[in-house]
């Protein structure tokens, strides 16, 4: 890996901002409800931002650059002098013909145009947080992402499940399993996988790729990958660019990480092992305790508009993160 050069990118929204509503009211015809594209949950901030900034100074301080991606917007306490943050608005990597977008899967897409973006790159959410030591290795190791390759079951039966299919329809399109799975069958068959590897060991002999598991936190990638998925199936990503708010058609940015997998460019690594979610509508008192215990490298805090005691939720993770990160890092005023 050049110079052991790592970036991260972190997209964000403030839902708060007047002149985001605004926008947004305009495109979304003001639909306030739960679908899966125009959800409140979808965008809301908790105000927990700062703490993804302690946490990236505090465990793992040796990452070059931060992309910070938004849509023009910057929290107030943010110091965006600080060498470390490149601020990023859509307009600056995103085709014009396709802004404002509220579809995270297009700007995803459009990650490997960010300017001045490393080859060897992790890509965040901002529900995504780094809670305790983490090493570079923990990422990339021999200059390749470390990831996890093996298959689940899909059932079909939420948008995010069907949108997955798209993309293993392309990847199908471009990649035999059997002649991948034989040609790095070391990294699909890597003890450090356990029991997660008996979907690979049952489909072997079965002709076509199914939906990979995604352990859904930070990402690492290589920016190659992007291009060369681009230079494939650009025809599909601009035609489904169109889509302001999330839709059935889409391709995620597990395309890319199925690529990646696919040609053989990634390390393996059993990502459970440090990294966990927690779907607030059920688990929240089980992420306060992860979090006060740092129990894992990452963590994903998943919202949902029908967790109950919302507020009262919210103000035991905050003190759960002040317990551990209770100092202001030097990305804030």
């Amino acid at each position: 890996m050049k110079d052991n050069i790592i970036d991260f990118v972190i997209t964000w929204v403030d839902m708060n901002d007047p002149a985001w509503q605004e926008e947004f009211a305009k495109y979304s015809g003001n639909r306030e409800n739960s679908k899966n594209g125009v959800s409140k949950a979808r965008f809301r901030d908790y105000g927990f931002l700062k703490y993804w900034f302690r946490g990236v100074e505090r465990f793992a301080p040796w990452v070059r650059k931060i992309h910070f991606v938004t849509s023009g917007q910057k929290p107030h306490w943010l110091d965006t002098s600080n060498p470390k943050i490149h601020l990023v608005s859509h307009s600056d990597f995103i085709p014009k013909q396709f802004l404002p977008t509220y579809n995270s899967a297009v700007i995803e897409r459009y990650i490997h145009k960010i300017p001045g973006l490393a080859e060897h790159f992790v890509y965040f959410n901002d529900d995504f947080y780094i809670i305790n030591g983490i090493t570079p290795e923990r990422f990339f190791r021999n200059g390749l992402p470390c990831d996890i390759a093996v298959f689940q079951y899909n059932p079909s039966w939420s948008q995010w499940y069907r949108r997955i299919k798209n993309n293993i329809r392309l990847i199908n399109r471009y990649f035999d399993k059997k002649e991948v799975m034989a040609r790095f069958h070391d990294k699909w068959f890597d003890k450090s996988y356990g029991s997660k590897a008996r979907w690979n060991h049952i489909l072997k002999p079965y002709g076509k790729f199914i939906t990979l598991r995604v352990h859904h936190n930070a990402q690492p990638y290589l920016k190659s990958t992007f291009e060369e998925v681009w230079n494939v199936a650009g025809k599909e990503l601009t035609e489904t660019s169109v889509n302001r708010f999330r839709a059935d058609n889409d391709y995620t940015p597990e395309l890319f990480r199925a690529w990646q997998i696919c040609r053989g460019n990634f390390e393996p690594y059993n990502t459970y092992r440090d990294t966990k979610m927690f779907p607030l509508m059920i688990r929240s008192a089980q992420a306060v305790k992860a979090i006060r215990d740092q129990s894992y490298s990452l963590i994903c805090l998943n919202d949902n508009v029908h967790i109950r005691h919302y507020e009262q939720v919210m103000e035991n993770i905050r003190n759960a993160f002040e317990q551990i990160l209770p100092e202001k890092s030097a990305f804030e005023l």
